[in-house]
């Protein structure tokens, strides 16, 4: 079974982190009508698009995608902030993929809403809900398929990264419409469109266990498994995140539920890309209230004013240092001026003027390095 990093900092407990596909269209005008619906539906308090920004190239290398970035704020149990960051970029496919990455005041706790459906619209006719490596869906049922080699390759290609929590679900029996209600549905909201449900033909038994050998996991026939993903987070073992069956008449499959919502519960390093929009999300954050733009600023005049301060007293050692140094400079003339010429002894060294004045520039160094 793939082991976890330990190289990668690890997800914060505030953090909720998605990414996805928008598979045609102009994601950035989805995403703005989106917003200003919810703006006045009150769901959000507000909403900022920030300029068109190009996602940073080097010297001699072509210029990267640019990035569209739409920042939001809300709050949640009526108190709790919520800040979050959505980007996205040209895909190599014609669609457009994004990151969103959201953060809240205090640990995050998936009976929240999804962000993603405050950024996006929940209507089904709108394709955002993609995943970006293989296509797959974040929000509805995704049969395996038929070759059993794709099918490896599939898994392998799928949990890569980290990003997405992988359910494969076998049917013991074909179903009926009631066995084809998706897994989200039942989920909490903080995990709905986080988790890829991936569903086998009950002839696709033996083909679906080979082809997740090099995972570490089976799936009991009629159960389903919560994959380990690559790296696998601290914590997991395979049968603690097995179900041995699945009841799929239209039930709440209350086992498969529990399973996803303690894996999603465990420690995790960031997804592959993630640490970047952390980054930006915390740092490079426009969308401010009133109150947060004016502590900014006077965190800015408080700068300024220490800055200030460092350059007068820097001012004033130099000049003082300047008036010692004149000073002695003006002793030593008179002294020498006034002194005879006369032999001095080798073993009786006197302090000259010069000696003084050297003096005092090594006390100004010392205070001004102080």
């Amino acid at each position: 079974m793939p082991t976890s990093s330990t190289v990668r900092p690890m997800t914060p407990a505030t953090v909720w982190l998605a990414r996805g596909r928008h598979a045609e269209g102009a994601a950035e005008d989805v995403l703005r009508r989106s917003l200003e619906q919810r703006k006045r539906s009150q769901a959000i308090d507000d909403f900022l698009e920030l300029p068109e920004t190009e996602t940073g190239t080097e010297a001699g290398t072509e210029a990267a995608p640019a990035e569209r970035v739409f920042q939001a704020r809300w709050r949640v149990d009526e108190t709790v902030t919520v800040r979050a960051r959505i980007g996205v970029t040209p895909g190599p496919d014609g669609g457009q993929d994004w990151i969103l990455v959201a953060e809240a005041e205090q640990p995050w706790d998936d009976d929240w809403p999804s962000p993603a459906v405050l950024f996006w619209p929940e209507e089904p006719d709108v394709a955002w809900d993609r995943d970006g490596v293989a296509g797959l869906s974040l929000r509805e049922i995704n049969p395996l398929p038929q070759d059993d080699k794709e099918t490896r390759r599939l898994f392998r290609n799928a949990v890569r990264g980290g990003w997405h929590i992988h359910v494969v679900v076998h049917e013991a029996m074909t179903t009926d419409d009631r066995g084809r209600v998706p897994l989200a549905r039942w989920l909490p909201p903080g995990l709905r469109h986080r988790v890829v449900e991936h569903r086998a033909a009950p002839q696709q038994h033996r083909g679906l266990n080979w082809a997740l050998r090099d995972l570490g996991v089976q799936v009991p026939r009629g159960g389903a498994v919560v994959l380990p993903g690559t790296p696998a987070p601290d914590g997991y073992a395979a049968e603690d995140f097995s179900v041995r069956a699945v009841f799929l008449d239209g039930t709440e499959p209350t086992d498969l539920v529990d399973a996803v919502t303690r894996y999603a519960a465990l420690p995790r390093p960031l997804p592959d890309g993630a640490e970047n929009a952390l980054t930006a999300l915390r740092e490079d954050w426009h969308l401010l209230t009133l109150q947060e733009e004016l502590e900014r600023q006077r965190g800015l005049v408080a700068m300024y004013a220490e800055a200030l301060e460092a350059m007068t007293k820097s001012r004033d050692l130099y000049r003082e240092a300047a008036e010692r140094a004149h000073e002695a400079l003006a002793a030593y003339q008179e002294s020498a001026e006034a002194a005879p010429v006369r032999q001095q002894s080798s073993d009786t060294p006197m302090a000259s003027p010069l000696q003084q004045l050297t003096r005092t520039f090594e006390r100004f160094k010392g205070r001004s390095s102080s």
